[in-house]
């Protein structure tokens, strides 16, 4: 498939498909995995709550994975060149979702600071008997309202500087040997902590009624359509969809690679480990039950407050404690990281495709940048509100909004799903029928439609967090739309060599040789030459 500009480098590719599926779990699993999807399901029908997540999974997840896939795949580029292969106009689409990846990285990273900073006061329990107080007021030094930066927090800015040392060194190194190998590490090591998390939560007094409190199915609320939209979103917010993420990694893949079923393999990977997540936050949150006497609905919370806040407090009150807090808080690190990854390459690939810079300089370029921002706006008084509402309104209308115009342009604008459903089955062992293109067509589409409209309705109903309005509209509204009209700018430069809407030239990848084994072209090694788009 010759999708290269003659004479340009050949692209990187993945050692081996097992590097390829552990770096796109590691993208999907992360944060939202732990500390959303327990909560979403107890409050929306607890086990009558799988039904219409699996649906959500195999109408709209795994369809969209697919997707992704196939385009990164066959045209072997990043999202604003990829888009832009398709039809000109079309690359503002990819240009968004760097856009949104670039505020994601810069507010995600200070989270796994945080968790950084709580591996070590695991050790100690150093947030003593308030834990609340000691993470909003000792910790964070959060100020009282929304507004103009006033401080920094050194505890929270030299481990945030770590980890993007950390995570720009891994990507340094290159696809093979910095994200494949640092993923063939962690997935697996995330794995066995989880497991000894998960063992010994059920074991703990009272962990049977959280868990009942989670799984018993409320089969009425299937007649909800907000149970309808909780999955679909909680699907799509946790497969790492939508913005420029799997286009990415797959524009690395062999042009043999099945694509079908590694969609298969990642979207379930996923689902099964947010049902361990499940299982371990709910029999944790039964022994905090049990042994305040408060009932499990009371217990109940998400995001920041869950893994901060009363997980914390857990520890403090259950046998082994230090060693729970230490294993809970090393896999928020490891989950949190391999998903930072994964967003901060979407925008070093753009980078490298737009100019053809060599990789040590895009991410160094790029890295710097994104960690400039980050340092500057989050370890601060004011980080706490910053992120809050850039992550709410980058996370609304951002990715789910960029997802939809995507779908619809690639659907029913260009009309490419025909030619994308023949290129995956080329090389796929399950092939796609007429089920993928109604999935894509009309499903997704019309459940990202009612996300928005439901997203919108709860918006100017009252303030998102109860923030002030001026406040929402610079760190919100302003964020969301900022990466429009970035989007839209950069659309306008004009690009050199290969010409925009220029298909590749053959029907299918099935014909293409591969290359050496190990996934080298023309003798190049991995992040040393060509091969990594170094001139």
């Amino acid at each position: 498939m010759a999708t290269e500009t003659s004479g340009a480098p050949p692209r990187a590719q993945w050692g081996s498909r097992t590097g390829f599926l552990l770096a796109a779990i590691g993208s999907a699993v992360g944060l939202g995995n732990i500390w959303r999807f327990p909560s979403e399901a107890y409050k929306n029908g607890g086990g009558a709550f799988m039904l219409p997540y699996l649906i959500a999974l195999l109408t709209a997840g795994i369809p969209m994975l697919i997707l992704e896939y196939t385009v990164g795949r066959r045209y072997r580029k990043s999202p604003p060149a990829a888009f832009r292969r398709m039809a000109r106009p079309a690359q503002v689409i990819g240009w968004w979702q760097v856009a949104i990846s670039f505020v994601i990285a810069a507010y995600y990273a200070v989270i796994l600071a945080w968790a950084v900073r709580y591996v070590g006061f695991s050790l100690t329990e150093s947030w003593g008997d308030d834990a609340d107080a000691f993470f909003f007021g000792e910790f964070l030094r959060t100020a009282e309202q929304p507004g103009w930066i006033s401080s920094y927090i050194g505890g929270v800015f030299w481990p945030l500087l770590a980890v993007w040392v950390v995570v720009l060194a891994i990507l340094a190194l290159g696809v093979r040997r910095g994200i494949e190998r640092a993923n063939k590490i962690f997935i697996p090591l995330l794995v066995v902590f989880f497991i000894v998390l998960v063992v010994r939560a059920v074991t703990l007094d009272g962990a049977a009624t959280g868990l009942n409190a989670l799984f018993s199915p409320d089969w009425d609320a299937l007649t909800k359509g907000s149970v309808w939209v909780a999955a679909y979103g909680q699907i799509f917010f946790s497969l790492s969809v939508g913005f420029g993420i799997m286009i990415t990694y797959a524009s690395y893949l062999r042009r043999r690679a099945d694509l079908t079923g590694s969609a298969l393999v990642a979207g379930f990977a996923n689902s099964s480990f947010e049902v361990l997540a499940g299982i371990g936050v709910f029999a944790t949150l039964g022994f905090l039950s049990a042994g305040s006497g408060t009932p499990v609905d009371e217990t109940v919370t998400s995001g920041i407050g869950l893994a901060f806040v009363a997980f914390p407090t857990i520890i403090s009150n259950m046998p082994l404690g230090v060693l729970f807090g230490f294993l809970f808080f090393a896999s928020l690190v490891i989950a949190g990281l391999t998903s930072l990854i994964s967003i901060v390459e979407v925008v070093v690939a753009a980078v490298q495709d737009r100019t053809g810079i060599g990789r040590l300089p895009a991410v160094l370029g790029v890295g710097g940048l994104l960690a400039a921002v980050s340092v500057l706006l989050f370890p601060t008084d004011s980080g706490l509100y910053l992120l809050d509402a850039a992550d709410h309104f980058i996370n609304q209308y951002g990715i789910v909004l960029a997802a939809l115009v995507a779908v619809v342009t690639v659907a029913w604008v260009l009309r490419r799903l025909p030619v994308l459903q023949k290129d995956a089955d080329a090389t796929s062992a399950v092939r796609l029928g007429v089920w993928w293109r109604i999935a894509l067509g009309v499903i997704t589409p019309l459940v990202l439609i009612w996300m928005m409209i439901d997203s919108l309705r709860a918006e100017f109903d009252e303030n998102y967090g109860g923030y002030p309005s001026d406040f929402l509209f610079w760190a919100g509204w302003a964020v969301a739309l900022g990466a429009v009209l970035l989007a839209v700018l950069a659309s306008l430069l004009p690009w050199r060599g290969e010409p925009a809407g220029t298909e590749p030239k053959e029907a299918t990848v099935g014909t293409e040789p591969d290359g050496p084994p190990g996934g080298q072209s023309n003798g190049q090694s991995d992040g040393h030459g060509p091969v990594e788009g170094r001139p």
